[in-house]
């Protein structure tokens, strides 16, 4: 009998969500049933799908919270309709495994009935939810607490976790006292074969000679405010060669549409909202630039960024700010500005770039290599296969460090 998996993602829909849409199809392509269970989103409002043989089912979602209170409704409201939906999908699909991925960390609470049954619960780690509240918020009240709680929780009742990326997977052996054996990197590449470069379309300049693109959430720690004081600083020189277009959608954009029609960088900068992917690929295929300026924080200095491949996958040379994972990704398909400086070296970056077509081709090539030799998701297909493997071999307990054991180990690193 085929294994039958349940997927519970909750800060995105699905198909958009492109993590979990790429895990989704791999493990049905090895014989896995899965279902999904997922938000209702702009473009998605289907309560079910059948999607390339995958059960899509998406329960209903408040706007996103941008208050301590907002938050408390959001979640809480994902919460009921998850914890409804698992129990029906069981009845009606049956599942041997729930995969969890946060944020929030909440999720492996809904895990906790179905584990007396035998079945098992892997966490996939998406986003460090304590360092991303730091980067919202700053401080380190009662609320972070709380977070560093249920993500303790979260590791102590995983039988697995697969986390994108080096950083992350410390975070789950360290912090979370997870057993090495029982953690595995499953990274964020695109699919090398359908995510390349288009032909661009030159209308989306809008007259202008050049494009620079971006496609991602519009959060506060998503420094796209950074991005419209750049393409403000870059106007004031008197270069009106240059747009920006920025796809994506989130709680900051209206702001961010405001923003810009207030100081009068409607011939600079676009912000489209949500595209299909058709279109997103031709308008970062369009773009002699692509750009990631997430606001330099200990959040995004340990995350991998999804876009960076993309962008990498395109042929795009890429601008953004130091950061460890960041810099693991792109290597020299980016150039990395000054955080002590972020507006003026961002943009000076832009420009060097597009002044020099011959390295932005060098550039764009290596990013291109990076991705089919090493990045894209076939080939972290294998890990996610074999934490599977792992999740359905495990007898009792999740297996987790002792304390001696986690001093040995980091005594033996030093």
């Amino acid at each position: 009998m085929k294994r039958k998996v349940l997927i519970i993602v909750e800060n995105q829909s699905v198909p958009p969500d492109p993590r979990v849409l790429k895990e989704a199809r791999s493990l049905h392509a090895k014989g896995y049933e899965v279902t999904v269970l997922c938000p209702r989103r702009e473009g998605y409002p289907q309560r079910h799908q059948l999607l390339d043989g995958i059960h899509i089912y998406r329960h209903p979602m408040p706007k996103e919270g941008r208050t301590p209170v907002g938050y408390l409704w959001e979640y809480g409201c994902a919460f009921f309709w998850e914890f409804l939906y698992t129990w029906w999908i069981f009845l009606r699909h049956g599942f041997d495994v729930i995969q969890g991925c946060n944020p929030p960390d909440n999720i492996f609470l809904i895990s906790l009935p179905f584990k007396l049954l035998g079945i098992k619960y892997i966490f996939d780690h998406h986003d460090a939810s304590p360092e991303l509240y730091l980067s919202k918020s700053g401080g380190t009240d009662s609320i972070y607490k709380l977070l560093l709680w249920l993500e303790k929780m979260t590791y102590r009742f995983s039988d697995v976790v697969m986390a994108t990326n080096n950083s992350y997977r410390n975070l789950a052996i360290k912090r979370g006292r997870v057993a090495s054996e029982n953690v595995f990197v499953v990274r964020n590449g695109p699919d090398a074969q359908t995510f390349r470069a288009v032909p661009p379309k030159a209308a989306l300049k809008h007259g202008t000679r050049y494009l620079v693109g971006y496609v991602g959430c519009m959060n506060v720690q998503d420094g796209l405010d950074i991005l419209v004081d750049v393409a403000e600083y870059i106007k004031s020189l008197g270069r009106s060669d240059i747009r920006f277009m920025c796809v994506g959608r989130g709680p900051d954009l209206p702001a961010l549409r405001k923003r810009v029609e207030e100081n009068g960088l409607g011939d600079t900068i676009t912000f489209t909202g949500f595209v299909p992917d058709e279109e997103l690929q031709v308008i970062l295929s369009t773009a002699e630039v692509c750009v990631n300026p997430d606001r330099p924080c200990e959040m995004n200095g340990i995350s991998t960024m999804i876009k960076i491949m993309e962008y990498m996958a395109l042929g795009k040379p890429i601008v953004q700010f130091e950061s460890n994972e960041g810099r693991f990704s792109a290597q020299e398909a980016s150039l990395y500005a000054d955080p002590t400086d972020p507006v003026k070296d961002f943009a000076n970056k832009i420009l060097w770039l597009l002044d020099r077509p011959d390295e932005r081709i060098k550039m764009g090539k290596f990013g291109r290599r990076r991705i089919e030799n090493e990045l894209a998701w076939e080939y972290s297909v294998e890990n996610l296969l074999a934490a599977y493997q792992m999740a359905f071999s495990k007898r009792g307990a999740p297996l987790r460090y002792s304390e001696e054991r986690l001093a040995q180990e980091e005594s033996e690193e030093q």
